[in-house]
């Protein structure tokens, strides 16, 4: 008899192991709850009449997406009531939401992006949801910024749900990375990926490749040398979806790199450290991947605000290793390089 393995059922023996509260897997479950909720909306989207552009505009001065309010307020709804939460924070506010003063304060602080890649929403792609959750350093009262605003290296758990022609549930607290698929015959999510590891060598790459020509020298290198024919293995792929979760997602399973680097253009990067760089290095890493801007650990930076940018390069281990060589190389004055060093994948 197949032996089956719910997502909550996991959180329990997660609960066990860690010798947390129950509040930390109550927590985690009503993510869950949410990412089901997600998940219908997103597959009646179109019969909802909740397709298309919203009337607004995010912090980040975005057209938000119909779809990308509702998640976010699916998601507000869900996890505050919980209790479990002191500070609250997504990619569609712009400070941290307040904890109502009829909700008990708890130790965990939640940051989100709530529909990631929603402008591919009206085309069926595959969309996604992240998040992160840090323990509060404050010692009482509402939480604050300071909660928030924690280096990667410091989460107790990030994850994130891919909304595709099924809805997967990825997450880590620390011990390896743990995949489950939405059975919607029986409504919960069930382990299908246990203790997910990614390649040390990627098959392919995923970059919006129309940028090359405000990328940097070293960047430039890098992805010819990804494509060259005599890279060991043979040359990578493209493959670039353009909904970071569902690149990632691919990346992580069959062996890739993602790169959105900063560029002339942008030097800071276009991607968020609290709602997407953070969370997913932390995957990776477990994972048995590297996760850098380029020039330092994605999970070292102390943030300086909620909705920070940084250029982000992200996958396999000896390939990210590898662009950061082909960075520094490129910075580095010609007549201090001496001989190129030989590459890794060679």
């Amino acid at each position: 008899m197949m032996h089956i393995t719910t997502l909550e059922q996991h959180f329990l023996a997660e609960h066990r192991r860690l010798g947390a509260r129950g509040n930390f897997t109550s927590l985690l479950t009503a993510i869950g709850v949410a990412a089901k909720v997600i998940t219908r909306e997103v597959r009646r989207a179109g019969l909802n009449a909740i397709l298309g552009t919203a009337d607004s505009q995010n912090t980040h001065g975005e057209t938000q997406q119909k779809l990308d309010l509702l998640a976010n307020d699916l998601l507000c709804r869900t996890v505050i009531p919980t209790g479990h939460l002191c500070a609250v924070a997504s990619e569609e506010m712009e400070g941290l939401l307040p904890i109502p003063d009829d909700v008990p304060r708890g130790p965990y602080t939640l940051a989100f992006d709530p529909l990631d890649g929603s402008s591919n929403i009206d085309y069926n792609v595959s969309v996604g949801t992240i998040f992160s959750i840090h323990r509060r350093i404050t010692p009482e009262g509402p939480g604050t910024e300071a909660d928030l605003l924690q280096r990667g290296a410091t989460q107790v758990a990030a994850g994130y749900v891919v909304y595709g022609s099924s809805t997967m549930f990825v997450y880590s607290t620390g011990a390896g990375v743990f995949g489950f698929t939405l059975d919607p015959t029986i409504g919960e999510f069930v382990l299908s990926h246990p203790n997910i590891r990614t390649p040390p060598r990627a098959r392919m790459y995923s970059t919006n490749e129309a940028n090359r020509d405000r990328w940097s020298p070293g960047i430039r290198d890098f992805v010819d040398e990804l494509r060259s024919p005599i890279r060991n293995g043979g040359a990578c792929t493209s493959r670039y979806v353009g909904s970071l979760v569902a690149d990632f997602h691919r990346n992580l399973l069959a062996g890739g790199i993602f790169l959105y680097p900063g560029d002339s253009k942008n030097p800071n990067g276009k991607l968020r450290l609290l709602y997407e760089a953070a969370p997913l290095a932390f995957l990776v890493e477990q994972a048995g991947g590297r996760a850098s801007t380029g020039c330092e650990r994605i999970l070292d930076i102390q943030p300086t605000h909620l909705h920070q940018r940084v250029p982000l390069i992200l996958g396999c281990a000896d390939d990210v290793a590898e662009a950061e060589q082909f960075i520094r190389r490129a910075e580095t004055p010609a007549a201090a390089r001496g001989p190129r060093a030989p590459s890794l994948s060679r």
